[in-house]
């Protein structure tokens, strides 16, 4: 591909203005939902304080590694992830559709989370909720029946969770620059300032200090307990948005001679320093909680998640000082984090959309979100809508996320060979050399870690069936939805594209007349 023709292609496919934008634009991505209710409890549960040291290892060793991969195979390849992947080798193309297909299913409830966050940042002014925070969500807002499935709706739900993908719609039909780096230009700062904020009127909370102490007290017999190495190493790999499409898409909008490994690097710290905040913030709040009702932070803790933002912190903003503006601080910082990981988690389906069918922006936006929105509201937004999610969730994140990212970093650096090709790539422009320890953590300590994990979580799953559901809940929204993605994403790429000459086209700046590494 000539100078012009990667100019035309820039044009056409969209570009973020400057490496500023695309750092905002993927911390955004990064620091989502999870950010701000998993880590702390993770962190909490897995030694405190000494967790650290894992967490540490798990950043160096495994997710800054597998970021620059993703930015690796992006930027040189120029595409979303079935392009990208096809560019390399064709064969391979269905693992960027089965990492699009992840993508659907997690945006479908993703958006559901988000729905609620905003419910309750309104209800934080009032404190709607009343005296049962718990008997409020599942019941009166939620309105939860037994496990099964049901159409029967939830206004309540159903309008936000409208309202939330018109808005997805709107910005992302801006495209690259005008819809999501300008949203990430916004969002990031806002959410910064807003969750600092929280964290400051938390640390003055009484009682701040005893939930700081159960956080980051060391318990260092936890160093040698494998379940807490695995945390460490599951916890960076889903809170960094690696191995499923995301930072794939986002470096294929970057200009061609971008430091890619130094924006990794500003990327995963910053993803990482977030964490570290919304743990002081959180545990600070816990802390009181535990002080007011005579508790251990343990027992107010909770298992985190859903239940540690719509239960725990609603009962806290009852009883805190200022407990409006912690709610409105909390659930705002919410809905800032979550909806630029939508943005970006639906941008992958868009992008592959895009290419694949030679589609325009704005009809590749409608021709992806809608029926996306529709099956969220219809699936969401009824009765059974927290059963479905739980399911959907918990399978999705283990056995579709884990295992493509492990399946798709063996076929690159064992199947194709391309490690040297993207290491070569990186180099061109960065002040941070990638050397043959990327090499040996991507090729070896990666893969073995992240298997690790996969197969405990798998070994789990089948001695205990998740959550107590029914089985056939579990086969069908569980297991049905980790194995459609994979089959779904092996038959996408059986069609044709659009325009065949796309899937040869890239830039190779060592000799522009190559193609792809066939």
């Amino acid at each position: 591909m000539s100078e012009s023709m990667a100019v035309e292609e820039e044009r056409r496919r969209g570009a973020f203005s400057s490496r500023r934008v695309f750092i905002l634009a993927a911390i955004g991505s990064a620091v989502g939902l999870g950010n701000i209710w998993r880590f702390p409890y993770v962190a909490y549960e897995n030694g405190g304080g000494a967790f650290v040291i894992p967490y540490l290892v798990a950043l160096l060793t495994a997710g800054l590694p597998f970021l620059l991969l993703d930015y690796s195979i992006g930027h040189k390849f120029r595409g979303s992830p079935p392009l990208s992947f096809a560019r390399m080798r064709r064969g391979a193309e269905g693992l960027g559709w089965w990492q699009v297909g992840i993508c659907a299913v997690i945006a479908i409830y993703y958006a559901a989370v988000l729905a609620w966050a905003v419910r309750y940042t309104f209800f934080s002014f009032t404190k709607a909720w009343g005296d049962t925070p718990a008997d409020f969500f599942i019941g009166e807002f939620l309105q939860v029946g037994d496990p099964g499935v049901t159409a029967d709706p939830v206004a309540g739900v159903m309008v936000p969770l409208v309202v939330m993908w018109a808005l997805v719609i709107g910005l992302l039909a801006l495209g690259v620059q005008k819809g999501i780096g300008a949203t990430a230009m916004v969002f990031i700062p806002v959410l910064v300032l807003s969750f600092g904020a929280l964290v400051v009127v938390s640390l003055f909370l009484p009682g701040a200090g005893s939930g700081l102490d159960a956080l980051f007290t060391p318990s260092w017999s936890a160093l040698a307990e494998p379940s807490v190495w695995a945390a460490a190493f599951g916890q960076i790999f889903f809170s960094l948005s690696i191995g499923f499409g995301i930072m794939i898409t986002y470096a294929s909008y970057v200009h061609r001679h971008t430091d890619m490994p130094g924006s990794g690097l500003v990327v995963g710290f910053s993803n990482s320093g977030f964490e570290l905040l919304a743990g002081i913030g959180v545990f600070a709040a816990l802390g009181f909680m535990a002080q007011d009702s005579g508790q251990a932070v343990s027992e107010v803790a909770g298992d985190g998640g859903v239940g540690l933002a719509f239960i725990a912190f609603p009962a806290i903003i009852n009883q805190a000082p200022a407990g409006a503006l912690i709610g409105v601080l909390f659930f705002a910082s919410l809905v800032l984090a979550g909806m630029t990981s939508l943005i970006s988690i639906t941008e992958v389906v868009i992008s592959a959309v895009r290419d694949k069918f030679e589609l325009g922006r704005v009809a590749a936006t409608l021709v992806v979100s809608l029926p996306m929105g529709l099956l969220s509201v219809l699936f969401l937004g009824t009765t059974s809508g927290l059963h479905v999610l739980d399911i959907v969730d918990h399978f999705i994140n283990q056995f579709g996320i884990l295992l493509v990212a492990v399946v798709s970093m063996v076929v690159v650096v064992w199947g194709l060979r391309a490690l040297p090709v993207l290491a070569a790539h990186l180099n061109d422009h960065t002040s941070v050399h990638i050397g043959l320890w990327w090499r040996a953590l991507v090729g070896v300590v990666t893969p073995v870690a992240l298997t690790y994990v996969l197969v405990d979580a798998f070994l789990t799953d089948l001695r205990t069936p998740y959550g107590g559901y029914p089985s056939w809940m579990l086969v069908t929204f569980g297991w049905g939805s980790a194995v459609a993605v994979l089959v779904i994403g092996f038959v996408l790429a059986r069609l044709g594209w659009r325009d065949p000459w796309a899937v040869e086209a890239i830039i190779d700046e060592h000799d522009p007349s190559e193609g792809a590494q066939r």
